[in-house]
């Protein structure tokens, strides 16, 4: 089991630190040839401080950051002290994409389109090296976070024991790129780039029917309009106060550019090197990731990869059911989680 080096060995049980860590990633050339002198990396640590605990991390989603649990975490339903990933056995390490503006000032990248998805794995497995970890026990990730995952799995495929997407794809399909470019065509071209954005993606992160139970036709009297007006306005206006504009457009390119066999070969080729656990969940009413790509990924790689699971998720909420059924998914991760906990 990696030891991480002593300054990282006595964070206490489910402590966020009030400022994330930061790393410097020193001579940074991208996929596209760009190069950076010196990335800031952020991110947060936390969970036992059992010197020998078994290391999660967590990638975050297109609008998340590193703060995954605690009071404030967004996945603090599924990680926390007696959670189903327990604070108390395991360490959760999560990582700030480059550029998402959480905790740096000014810390937007100018030139989003100089970075795919690839190169953030590259530059979390550069983040890894530094803190001398060079085992995980899982990586973790819903949806832009899933994919990434994916991507770190292939440049690395002996550091993951237990490689977990949920809600994500090993690539962009031609319906994700299909609406990213009209996710930047908005943030380019809209009076109010953020808000416009985020009205659009939320129809593609829940479905027609969950609209439906939701709203049943229904008006909102004071605002004389219909509430599910009123909801998607709501979601637009809360992003705006809380994301900056140039990471959106980042975070929107890397979506799109998502795909671990550019340059490198078939699926069957590249994907059958990862060594460990290859554990796909999928939520059956997904318009933004399609289970049935997920399930055509499963019995591709079946063939050659006898360790690869396939699970689904059963919920009218569509692509957001990941952060929201979680009893489901829970229940999906337990035996992955249960077993690493009964052997510590």
């Amino acid at each position: 089991m990696t030891k991480l080096p002593q300054e990282f060995q006595h964070h206490k049980h489910n402590i966020l630190t009030q400022k994330a860590a930061h790393i410097t990633i020193s001579n940074f050339f991208t996929e596209s040839g760009a190069y950076y002198p010196n990335l800031k990396l952020s991110y947060q640590l936390v969970g036992s401080d059992n010197v020998n605990a078994p290391i999660v991390l967590v990638n975050h989603a297109l609008t998340g950051n590193s703060e995954v649990t605690g009071e404030n975490g967004w996945w603090n339903k599924l990680i926390g002290e007696d959670k189903c990933i327990d604070t108390n056995h395991f360490k959760i390490l999560s990582f700030d994409i480059p550029g998402n503006g959480f905790f740096m000032e000014g810390g937007l990248i100018e030139h989003y389109k100089d970075f795919v998805a690839r190169d953030v794995a590259k530059i979390f497995l550069r983040g890894l090296e530094q803190l001398k970890i060079n085992q995980l026990f899982a990586a973790i990730g819903g949806s832009l976070g899933g994919g990434i995952a994916w991507e770190m799995a292939v440049l690395e495929p002996n550091l993951i024991q237990n490689l977990i997407p949920i809600a994500a794809d090993w690539k962009s399909t031609d319906w994700l790129m299909g609406n990213c470019f009209l996710q930047e065509r908005i943030l380019e071209n809209s009076s109010n780039p953020v808000e416009d954005a985020r009205i659009h993606a939320m129809l593609c992160y829940r479905t027609p029917f969950s609209l439906k139970v939701k709203f049943q036709r229904t008006r909102h009297k004071e605002k004389d309009m219909f509430n599910t007006e009123s909801w998607l306005a709501h979601h637009g206006k809360k992003l705006q106060q809380r994301y900056q504009l140039g990471a959106y457009k980042l975070m929107n390119q890397l979506l799109k550019t998502i795909d671990i066999t550019r340059g490198r070969g078939p699926l069957e080729t590249v994907a059958s090197k990862i060594a460990g656990n290859i554990h796909i969940i999928s939520i059956n009413s997904d318009i933004f990731f399609s289970p049935d790509e997920d399930i055509e990924t499963y019995r591709r790689l079946k063939r050659f990869k006898e360790n690869i699971y396939h699970d689904e998720i059963q919920s009218i909420h569509g692509h957001d059911a990941f952060l929201i059924e979680y009893g489901q998914l829970s229940q999906m991760l337990r035996n992955i989680f249960q077993v690493q906990k009964s052997s510590i």
